[in-house]
C-alpha cells in the first residue's frame, strides 16, 4: 500500500476519483492532486503547468542560462534595452 503524501497537495482515494472533476481542480488551482491507489499512487497536474515545468527544466539546462536570469532579475528597469538587438 502507497505511503501517505505530507506535502501540499490534496490527497484522494483512486476508487472514489472521478476524473473530469480532478482535472478542473489541477487546472484552476494550479495545485497538484495526490491520487493513492491500492497497489500504486500518483501525481495529477494540469496541463499547462506540466508545460511550465518543462520550459523551465529546459531553460535551467541551457549552460550559463540560470545566471543570466538571476543578473536580469537583478537589472534595474532604466538600466534595460529599450529595443532587442537579435
Amino acid at each position: 500500500m502507497p505511503t501517505a503524501y505530507n506535502g501540499s497537495m490534496s490527497t484522494i482515494n483512486a476508487t472514489g476519483a472521478r476524473l473530469q472533476s480532478l482535472l478542473d481542480q489541477a487546472a484552476i488551482s494550479h495545485e497538484p492532486v495526490h491520487i493513492a491507489g491500492k497497489r500504486n499512487a500518483g501525481v495529477l497536474i494540469g496541463e499547462d503547468d506540466w508545460r511550465d515545468i518543462q520550459e523551465t527544466l529546459h531553460l535551467l539546462s541551457v549552460p550559463g542560462m540560470r545566471e543570466s536570469i538571476v543578473k536580469g532579475i537583478k537589472a534595474p528597469v532604466d538600466k534595460c534595452a529599450r529595443s532587442l538587438k537579435w
